[in-house]
């Protein structure tokens, strides 16, 4: 500490007037806020590797020449042990969305604005960011290679999948294990020059007073392939971000890195991701079976249900390594995991190719629903209506469903800009969502409707029905029916029919094939 504060009393010509030491989240390094008479600080780090310290600095004064949104080397200590950077304030992207993430991945406006914005600037740093970078300063590696993905793997292996006790054959996976390992090395279009960020995480991302985001914690990056650093921050395991928002930010990812780079096919780039989201997750769950299961660190055991479940819904897309698959699917039947599908997020059918970035939305359908036939999987009906022009008839012949009163949420129709436009418009959403008691709402249907839309499955029922009403029929209730049926198409993957019935709009989310 003495050295770290000569070095900043030779940069400033003071001594600071008031030093915190900060949370490292992990890290082998101690930070410190330096505050001189004036209110103005600076962060001072105290690292324990020189090469991984060379590593942040390099990088940090290549990043800023290049005129990347990331924090300024003040001051280096002669062994680079000790270094003062710019003081890129306390709120993290982390922290600015911890509300979508606690509601269990109900994000608002706000909050995937943010993440549309960090995700938009991603292709920036790893582009830009490359260009005229002397690889050869990174830390502990300078490429991404079949050797480190092989490590990673056989971390999984010993550390996480030997300690579920489950049978497996070694040879055969070890042959499927360097498949994997040369697939991910091999690709035309992502393996020029390219900065893997390697640690791209909602921590890692502060955010100024407008919510620009600035980049930290980079020093463990090398060339790689793109698709590493989206999987990361995309899948991770407890941001538990659905699968529409997850689309909708490959999409803002992959409209960014044109800007960059000539990109591959849209279905090219789907089918690569999806490699890089099943190596990520193994390589997590090697990483919270050494912390959980070995160092009986409880955020890490925590941690592996949701990431079980990622897993889970990997086993949906077709991958070419049939003993791996195997192996995984017999990994997420163990009884230890079987609790999982009630706590985190199911997805029927899933295929991380249905992120395709110009994959079709689903079309509308008629304005009304034809009688559906009882010989069948379950078929969801949602509806918005204005009570004055009555409750919605049951054409299933079942009368099995909910009606819930959306009257007691604030009202957008009571004010002149929302009068002419509906719960499905975005100035309309933003009202509600900033305004909030329609989100908590909405908390409590989820909950009955997950249990209800569960059991319905279970027994093989074919028909529910789920109606929201209002005063006109217009806003609230429009928002409500729209959300839920998302959230149970998201969720369930079966098939949704959604129908606004005072504005005459009907859309049909079709089954998820398995």
């Amino acid at each position: 500490m003495d050295k770290l504060l000569e070095l900043y009393k030779e940069w400033k010509g003071s001594e600071p007037a008031n030093i915190q030491q900060l949370s490292g989240a992990g890290s082998n390094r101690t930070y410190f806020r330096l505050t001189d008479q004036d209110g103005q600080s600076v962060i001072g780090v105290i690292g324990t590797s020189r090469d991984e310290d060379h590593a942040f600095i390099y990088l940090t004064e290549h990043f800023n020449k290049r005129k990347l949104p990331v924090p300024s080397i003040l001051a280096t200590s002669p062994d680079e042990l000790r270094y003062l950077q710019t003081d890129l304030g306390s709120t993290s992207l982390f922290d600015a969305i911890r509300g979508g993430r606690e509601a269990g991945g109900r994000y608002t406006l706000k909050e995937q604005e943010l993440l549309k914005r960090a995700i938009r600037e991603l292709p920036n740093i790893q582009m830009r960011g490359a260009r005229g970078l002397d690889f050869s300063n990174c830390y502990p590696q300078a490429e991404f290679d079949a050797d480190s993905v092989l490590f990673d793997l056989n971390y999984f292996k010993y550390c996480f999948l030997k300690a579920t006790e489950l049978d497996f054959h070694e040879l055969k996976l070890e042959a499927d294990f360097r498949l994997f390992a040369k697939d991910l090395t091999n690709d035309s279009y992502a393996l020029g020059d390219c900065f893997l960020y390697r640690d791209f995480q909602a921590r890692n991302i502060m955010l100024d007073h407008d919510g620009n985001p600035y980049f930290i914690d980079y020093q463990g990056g090398r060339k790689g392939p793109y698709y590493y650093d989206l999987a990361s921050f995309l899948w991770q395991a407890s941001a538990r971000y659905p699968h529409k928002l997850r689309r909708e930010l490959v999409f803002e990812y992959y409209n960014s890195l044109k800007n960059y780079t000539e990109v591959p096919p849209s279905r090219h780039f789907a089918n690569r991701l999806s490699l890089f989201v099943l190596f990520r997750t193994l390589q997590v769950l090697g990483a919270y079976g050494f912390r959980g299961y070995f160092e009986q660190k409880k955020h890490f055991i925590e941690s592996i249900p949701p990431a079980i479940q990622n897993l889970r819904e990997l086993l949906g897309t077709s991958f070419h390594y049939p003993y791996l698959m195997d192996v995984l699917r017999r990994l997420t039947e163990l009884p230890q995991f079987q609790q999982i599908e009630t706590i985190a997020s199911r997805a029927d059918g899933y295929k991380i190719t249905d992120l395709n970035p110009y994959k079709a939305h689903p079309q509308d359908g008629p304005a009304t629903f034809s009688k559906y036939d009882s010989q069948g999987p379950l078929v969801v009906r949602v509806f918005s209506f204005s009570y004055s022009k009555g409750i919605p008839a049951d054409e299933s012949g079942n009368g099995g469903g909910y009606v819930f009163d959306c009257r007691s949420t604030h009202n957008p129709g009571r004010y002149e800009p929302y009068k002419k436009l509906t719960g499905l418009d975005e100035p309309v959403i933003r009202f509600l969502e900033d305004d909030g008691e329609i989100l908590t709402f909405l908390e409590s249907v989820y909950k009955l409707a997950d249990a209800h839309v569960r059991r319905y499955i279970q027994r093989g029922f074919t028909s529910l029905m789920f109606c929201f009403g209002c005063t006109g029929g217009q806003h609230r209730s429009v928002y409500s029916a729209q959300h839920l049926a998302e959230h149970i198409h998201d969720k369930f993957g079966i098939e949704v029919r959604v129908c606004h019935r005072e504005q005459n709009i009907s859309q049909t989310f079709e089954a998820r094939q398995n």
